[in-house]
């Protein structure tokens, strides 16, 4: 489980799309000449982006060699490459920075935040969403499993950083911009039933979690964990149930 699964990541990509789509709406960028996706995935994000700027040059770049060649078949016209945020930097000023997903994975983001506002071109944004739902049932049983034996040591540090509070990101930012829009969404999807819960977290959340462990104990792990998920999510009336996802979203301008 070195690499991404674009293939896994892709079963619900609707859903994954759906916030991308409610961030890139508020981007105040009419023309931009330059706009990067961060952690771009197999493209679906990017889609997005060409779509609504056709004359931009917009590129895309992620961490994952399976992630970059599903989104070089996607959208062959658009320049992907293999990078890490942490040390990436444009040849020139970007007008708009897009991540969707990414930051999340990364403790010392807020400080990342900071030095992508310094690659913006003067009117350019910053636009990040970050899942924010480390209290939900789907993630706290993870930690919850992961506590128990055989699991316990080695998935000690499984479990990643909650965000700060949003406070920390506008007293970060607003010196730095215009303006910055902080707002939360509670996303719920209905999904077919528990087991396709656990599908879903296996492409993202759980990743860390099963990456340690050995075939038998991956097995013993995602057997505890789905059982609990199918307590903490009961069917709806027509048999789904619906997994509540709540996301962090973050658009900072620069004069």
């Amino acid at each position: 489980m070195n690499d991404w699964s674009a293939n896994l990541y892709r079963k619900f990509e609707d859903e994954r799309t759906w916030p991308a789509r409610d961030l890139l709406a508020r981007v105040p960028v009419a023309n931009p000449a330059r706009v990067v996706d961060i952690g771009c995935g197999p493209g679906n994000s990017t889609e997005l982006l060409v779509q609504r700027w056709p004359k931009a040059a917009v590129t895309g770049f992620d961490t994952s060699p399976d992630m970059i060649e599903k989104a070089r078949r996607r959208l062959p016209g658009v320049e992907f490459s293999l990078a890490n945020v942490e040390t990436w930097a444009p040849p020139a000023p970007v007008d708009v920075i897009f991540a969707n997903a990414v930051f999340q994975w990364l403790p010392q983001h807020p400080a990342l935040l900071q030095r992508l506002m310094g690659f913006l071109a003067p009117g350019g944004a910053l636009a990040v969403q970050m899942p924010d739902n480390l209290s939900e049932p789907s993630h706290r049983l993870m930690r919850e499993v992961a506590a128990e034996p055989p699991f316990a040591e080695k998935l000690k540090k499984a479990a990643r950083e909650p965000l700060p509070p949003v406070s920390v990101y506008y007293d970060l930012l607003k010196p730095l911009s215009v303006h910055v829009h902080i707002w939360h969404t509670h996303y719920y999807h209905p999904l077919a039933d528990a087991a396709a819960i656990v599908e879903w977290v296996k492409a993202t959340g759980l990743r860390p979690f099963l990456g340690p462990l050995t075939g038998e104990e991956q097995r013993l792990f995602l057997e505890r964990y789905e059982a609990r998920i199918a307590e903490a999510y009961p069917p709806a009336a027509d048999g789904k149930v619906l997994l509540k996802f709540p996301r962090l979203f973050l658009v900072a301008a620069r004069a």
